[in-house]
């Protein structure tokens, strides 16, 4: 089992930067290929931003790139999202997961998930 937690979360105005957090714990032995993903209210969990094992390969949904950044530090288990820019439409609650596979845009891939935090933007 790992247990994933978020942070980083808050409130900020458009064009401001926040950055995410994702620590993971239990049995991390193993390497997992990473992912970010948001869901708004009403709205169905959308992928944010992928990160292989080796953290050589990342992939954003067309929305958030050049502005966010996925990243991790596999020595301390975890993984960053960087965002920039911000606007309202990227509210939203952020969660990060895990996927034994690999890296996959599919939140259906994934086997682990954290609890989530809250984006807002305001304008």
């Amino acid at each position: 089992q790992v247990q994933l937690v978020e942070s980083g979360g808050g409130l900020v105005q458009a064009g401001g930067s926040l950055r995410l957090s994702c620590a993971a714990s239990g049995r991390t032995d193993s390497s997992y290929a990473m992912g970010w993903f948001r869901q708004a209210p009403g709205k169905e969990r959308e992928f944010v931003a992928r990160i292989s094992r080796s953290a050589r390969i990342t992939y954003y949904t067309d929305s958030v790139k050049g502005r966010f950044t996925i990243s991790r530090d596999n020595a301390k288990n975890t993984v960053y999202l960087q965002m920039n820019s911000l606007k309202p439409e990227d509210t939203a609650v952020y969660y990060c997961a895990a996927s034994i596979g690999g890296s996959s845009s599919d939140y259906r891939l994934y086997d682990y998930w954290g609890q989530g935090t809250q984006v807002t933007v305001s304008s």
